[in-house]
């Protein structure tokens, strides 16, 4: 069975509304990544040096990254001479193969949740990534699978931070614990975890501080809150996730290795795909820091926060590619 049609069945298996949410939001990436690989594959009859070096710089315009955009050059290269392959479009399904296998690396990307009791998630990042509206967006994928969930208003320093936190809450149905704004953040964890305890909550999800307007240093702050949280629930948090805005590139990259190296990270969120056309951000993150990406964000509907699946990425990205017989093998033959 060929790539492309291990792909369509991959997919066909899966909700069509969320395929469609993956392809509408990867638009400005498809438009400008995928087109120019198309045209580099269709307007060059050999493959040479010249083909090679404008397709790594095509990938790396993407913002798949450098590091990764050699390896997968390399790789192709040596598939290349293996399959003794001159036809550049040949490569489509091959290059599409790889990336899929980049992108799923070999950490679970489903959301750890507790065996039994309350699920702790902790969310990291910097001010302006969407942290909060991630917040609000997850706890309605979450109650509507059936969970009763509760928001923690930990950045309790930035302007505005809890009230956007408490507008999310209304707007999803969930209740907030909060306190005044300036209050130490690990006191508002610790009465989350109490109330969540108290009500039967499954799970608890932790807003914290993208900076702090003190001297006190952010990562000591997270460090504290962490402590607290473990004291409470000893086998959380489940997951510390850190939301990244896609539209960001490379500098969401360096944020990512920054906030890895001090709060022990399980996960990534990325943010603004559909607002930007360097999707191949979500490649280079993946190969950087070997994180799984849990969920991205689509759109800016409620349920346009999706669980991250690499079928549907690559899927949306590639699908023009997929022969026209395999596009439909799916329905049934006209009748004569």
């Amino acid at each position: 069975m060929s790539f492309f049609k291990r792909l369509k069945e991959s997919i066909s298996s899966k909700a069509e509304a969320v395929t469609n949410k993956f392809k509408e939001g990867l638009t400005k990436t498809r438009d400008v990544f995928v087109e120019r690989v198309e045209d580099l594959f269709t307007r060059r009859k050999k493959i040479d040096e010249d083909f090679y070096e404008e397709l790594e710089e095509i990938l790396i315009g993407a913002d798949v990254g450098v590091n990764t955009v050699m390896k997968l050059v390399e790789d192709l290269r040596k598939e290349v001479r293996n399959r003794k392959i001159e036809d550049p479009s040949e490569l489509q399904p091959i290059l599409s193969e790889m990336l899929i296998k980049l992108l799923k690396g070999e950490e679970d990307a489903s959301l750890k949740m507790a065996d039994t009791g309350l699920t702790v998630l902790l969310f990291v990042g910097v001010n302006g990534v969407g942290k909060t509206t991630t917040i609000g967006k997850l706890a309605h994928h979450l109650k509507s699978q059936g969970k009763k969930v509760l928001l923690a208003a930990g950045d309790t320093f930035r302007a505005g931070a809890i009230e956007q936190l408490e507008v999310w809450g209304e707007r999803v149905g969930v209740d907030v614990i909060k306190q005044q704004a300036g209050s130490d953040p690990a006191a508002v964890m610790y009465d989350a975890l109490h109330a969540a305890k108290s009500r039967g909550v499954d799970v608890l999800l932790c807003d914290t501080a993208g900076r702090l307007q003190n001297k006190v240093n952010l990562m000591e702050e997270l460090n504290k809150i962490y402590r607290v949280i473990r004291r409470e629930v000893p086998d959380a948090p489940h997951e510390v996730l850190l939301v990244l805005d896609a539209t960001t590139g490379q500098n969401a990259l360096s944020q990512a290795k920054l906030f890895d190296e001090k709060s022990g990270l399980t996960g990534l969120v990325l943010t603004k795909l559909d607002g930007t056309a360097k999707g191949g951000i979500v490649v280079a993150i993946r190969q950087e820091l070997k994180l799984p990406v849990k969920f991205v964000g689509l759109g800016e509907k409620m349920d346009d926060l999706q669980p991250f699946d690499s079928d549907q990425f690559v899927h949306a990205l590639f699908s023009k590619w997929i022969p026209e017989g395999e596009q439909d093998e799916d329905k049934e033959p006209l009748k004569s």
